[in-house]
């Protein structure tokens, strides 16, 4: 049964891992990309722009996780951003333009975040007292 400790933890993984993200992305995507053999980017700025998008992304997640009650609006906010985020990744790697497997890798751990976001909207009222 999911009960406010495990939602907790939810939103603690999904603060930790959009953090993490963000944070090795914009300091380190030159060796990422090297590491993967992705040919970087003409201008730094888009993938700049993209990663602290997920780093603020990830201190949203850190709120829910604070105060689930509060926060809820942020939570619905998440669910579209791990949904496109998932479905646009999945999109560019059916039709062969991801520069590599790991994006879709993160667009299926953002589906698995998405749903469990979505989980928390249902339980809400009876996980909130």
């Amino acid at each position: 049964m999911r009960n406010i400790n495990f939602y907790r933890t939810v939103f603690i993984a999904a603060s930790v891992y959009d953090l993490f993200l963000g944070f090795i992305f914009f300091l380190f995507y030159k060796a990422i990309y090297f590491l993967f053999n992705i040919q970087l980017p003409e201008n730094p700025a888009y993938l700049h722009l993209a990663t602290a998008f997920v780093f603020v992304q990830g201190i949203s997640y850190y709120y829910v996780f604070r105060n689930l009650r509060q926060n809820i609006d942020l939570v619905k906010v998440g669910i579209f951003y791990k949904i496109i985020y998932a479905g646009v990744s999945f999109y560019y790697w059916i039709v062969g333009g991801l520069p590599h497997p790991i994006f879709a890798v993160f667009g299926i751990c953002d589906l698995i975040f998405g749903v469990l976001f979505v989980l928390y909207l249902k339980d809400y009222k009876r996980v909130i007292r």
